[in-house]
């Protein structure tokens, strides 16, 4: 069951202590106590509670003392503090230094429960807020739609990867392809149907910002780590709490930045910029690429010990030519999604002859080239069905697919032949033929590198 919260108790009287952190771990938060208050401080931005529940009076240092260290070195915790004595004078000082609530002993129990709950509830409406500044980009569908074997396939793989709850996974493919829906599948199959606010899904483009701002951005940063840090931010890995977030194109991703990423996945804590605190983070990282890595790495543009971390849980998206049956199921779905859009619009599909220009064409463009077709005609015509008419003329114009004559001229045998057998075959062929050039191979065979290097894999023949 995931954590309500993190609750961090400082109380001096063990039997208070007691008494407080098994209540607080029935209601499910993640309780962390501490009697004496030496390197307080560390161990506060270590562990990085949710709430802290502060007595006044402590042995060697008061507990107003450690909420005013906490507001000078800009320590964002919810604060409640507990005494047995209260004071105007004590409760004032606390309320401007910024303390969320203020409990008296002896404790209601069911008071304590619905303090700390509203502090949580009020984090919570916090982070939503951030978070919707945060995302770069816009919902995606969360179903992975298509029907051919190479996607059943890979929804079955990425359901075992989810439910596995792994740390870090790497999904390729040609731009286009899908693998931020994918990405959004696998988050969306760990968690069910949870808010967003409690389960995130961030993105982050590794090409959009430069390096500099890009590791600000992940990592957050302290109060002057440079000119323009007026007060400490939180970086996307702290807001991914208890989620995901998505790495786009990694594979673009400057070398000195790779290895700082290397480490928050191995250690699973950040170092904001110009901090020294250790911040542990319970986040799925997802990385996704349009390179082959693989040649990154040779070429030393990408880190092999990165590459072979990122790696352990891999998925690859077929690209749209090689899975022909998925073209008219995204299609229609693409009609269902912008005829609601574009002010439900009536339209049922498209005619026979449409399909077969649709099936006909190359898509170089993957799945975003259909979707983004199909609501240009959408949105423009008014038509219950899609004629030729509508579509595009470098779609109208593609010369029709045609086999081979190698192809054309093989005659099933009696008995048959197994096609497997005879794929793998095919494979070895087009090696020998390319003197092991996989990519001169892929094009005997009209095949993408990717499609290759996958039938290799299946085939054992890697």
């Amino acid at each position: 069951m995931k954590s309500k919260g993190r609750i961090f108790l400082i109380e001096d009287d063990e039997i208070i202590l007691s008494m407080l952190s098994r209540t607080l771990k029935k209601e499910g938060y993640e309780v962390y106590s501490e009697a004496k208050t030496d390197d307080i401080l560390n161990k506060i931005r270590s562990w990085s509670p949710d709430v802290l529940m502060l007595d006044i009076r402590l042995p060697g240092q008061s507990g107003l003392d450690i909420l005013q260290e906490l507001r000078d070195k800009d320590i964002e915790t919810e604060v409640v503090m507990m005494t047995a004595d209260v004071t105007a004078e004590s409760a004032v000082r606390a309320m401007k230094l910024g303390a969320a609530d203020y409990l008296t002993k002896p404790f209601n129990m069911d008071e304590v429960k619905i303090v700390i709950s509203k502090i949580i509830e009020k984090e919570n409406l916090k982070r939503e807020v951030e978070y919707l500044r945060k995302v770069s980009s816009p919902i995606l569908a969360r179903e992975l739609i298509g029907e051919s074997k190479a996607i059943k396939k890979l929804k079955t793989k990425a359901e075992k990867i989810a439910k596995a709850n792994v740390s870090s996974i790497l999904i390729t493919g040609e731009s286009g392809t899908g693998k931020e829906v994918l990405a959004r599948y696998i988050h969306h199959s760990m968690h069910g149907d949870s808010d967003d606010v409690y389960n995130p899904f961030i993105a982050v483009s590794c090409t959009a910002l430069p390096e500099h701002l890009l590791e600000s951005e992940l990592f957050g940063y302290e109060k002057g780590a440079f000119t323009d840090a007026k007060s400490p931010k939180k970086g996307l890995f702290e807001m991914s709490k208890n989620g995901t977030i998505l790495l786009d194109e990694i594979g673009d991703m400057k070398h000195s930045l790779q290895s700082k990423l290397l480490r928050v996945l191995e250690e699973r804590r950040v170092r904001r910029i110009g901090g020294n605190e250790e911040i542990p983070i319970d986040v799925t990282v997802i990385a996704t690429t349009n390179r082959n890595l693989a040649d990154a790495v040779k070429s030393g543009e990408f880190r092999r010990d990165l590459f072979y971390r990122l790696s352990t849980f891999y998925l690859w998206l077929p690209p749209l030519r090689d899975r022909a049956e998925d073209v008219l199921v995204l299609a229609r779905h693409f009609i269902s999604t912008y005829a609601t859009k574009y002010n439900n619009k009536t339209i049922k599909g498209f005619s026979p002859e449409a399909e077969k220009y649709l099936l006909n064409f190359s898509w170089p463009g993957n799945v975003r080239e259909l979707k983004n077709l199909i609501e240009r005609i959408v949105a423009l015509e008014n038509t219950d069905v899609i004629l030729p008419e509508y579509l595009p003329n470098w779609i109208l114009d593609q010369p029709v697919k045609k086999s081979s004559s190698s192809i054309n001229s093989f005659i099933l045998p009696e008995k048959g032949i197994s096609l497997e057998e005879l794929e793998k075959d095919l494979l070895k062929q087009a090696l020998e033929k390319a003197k092991n050039n996989k990519t001169h191979a892929a094009k005997l065979l009209s095949m993408s590198y990717d499609s290759f290097r996958y039938q290799l894999k299946r085939y054992g023949l890697e």
